[in-house]
């Protein structure tokens, strides 16, 4: 299916389109939901550009996702999908500009898109063009980057606060460093994911500033292409700080429960020394031989037993001055 926007006196009208005739030739928006080989053409009769198939919408050269045909711009830019979830996903969205006509391709629910239907629907600036609707969506798309950096900071943070909690607050219950460990793996894929739309979005911004060059474009959106450069620079800067402190939380996580290990080791090793002279004792006086003085004495059963327990504290106490515990 696909939708068109057509602008309104204070909004911009949506329409779900089944029949290419009902299409209103002032549209300026045209939305492409998975759509069929059928309604691909139709659109290409409508608009008279070619539009990509999802196997070139896939493309990784930048010579397939930029680029101009029939005086029209393709760009193409892999968007975020899902990420309030633990199973987030990117997805490539076209976005083709010819005629101040736009024509977005798209096979998933990327949420900027229903965020900019919906301030559109509410209010729209009168004169409204594909341009300035393809300005909205970059805008919006970068300031959802934004936010899932921000939410993703602040979760390592507590990530990192549940690592390096003080020992009082660590006492008397369980580290579940398996669910940390785990947590920490997602947020890795989630900031990786969001820097390689970062990316994506900073490669259309970069393209439609070259573009615009010989376009009659506005100052206010010559400024604003300016600003979302800053934008997509900064945030693919703060992605690459979270990657790295993601990468130093992962690291400390391994070193705790290499510690971990590494005490449980240590506990073994020390009961191990000290029971083992207490052990020796126990030994040579189960030995059965004739001739051991000691199995006549009657003192001689209260006389191993100290030997034994004074056999065990020597060796804790001395771990102990030595602060080997």
């Amino acid at each position: 299916m696909f939708s068109v926007f057509v602008p309104s006196d204070s909004s911009l009208k949506k329409a779900i389109v089944e029949d290419l005739s009902a299409v209103p030739e002032h549209a300026v928006w045209i939305d492409l939901v998975n759509p069929t080989a059928a309604e691909d053409k139709a659109v290409e009769r409508l608009s008279g550009i070619a539009i990509p198939t999802r196997e070139d919408m896939q493309e990784i050269e930048i010579s397939s996702r930029l680029y101009i045909e029939n005086s029209a711009r393709y760009m193409t830019a892999t968007l975020m999908c899902q990420s309030d979830t633990d199973m987030p996903r990117t997805t490539a969205v076209t976005f083709i500009l010819g005629d101040h006509r736009l024509v977005t391709v798209r096979y998933d629910q990327p949420k900027p898109f229903a965020l900019v239907e919906a301030k559109l629907a509410r209010s729209c600036a009168p004169g409204i063009t594909g341009e300035m609707v393809l300005m909205e969506l970059l805008d919006a798309v970068i300031d959802r980057c934004a936010d899932i950096l921000e939410r993703c900071g602040a979760e390592i943070d507590q990530v990192s606060h549940d690592i390096f909690e003080p020992e009082s607050e660590r006492h008397g219950h369980a580290k579940q460093y398996s669910q940390i460990l785990i947590s920490i793996g997602r947020k890795g894929d989630l900031t990786s994911k969001v820097r390689e739309s970062l990316v994506s979005i900073g490669r259309v911004v970069t393209f439609l500033s070259a573009v615009v060059e010989g376009v009659k474009w506005s100052k206010d959106m010559r400024e604003q292409l300016k600003t979302m450069q800053r934008d997509v620079a900064s945030l693919t800067d703060h992605a690459s700080y979270l990657s790295s402190k993601i990468t130093f939380v992962l690291d400390a996580m391994l070193g705790v429960v290499n510690l971990e290990q590494n005490n449980i080791i240590k506990l073994f090793s020390v009961m191990a020394v000290v029971l083992m002279p207490p052990t020796l004792i126990a030994s040579i006086y189960g030995m059965n031989f004739k001739a051991m003085p000691e199995l006549e004495w009657a003192h001689g059963y209260p006389m191993a037993l100290v030997m034994m327990l004074i056999a065990a504290i020597l060796p804790y106490w001395l771990f102990k001055w030595k602060k080997w515990l």
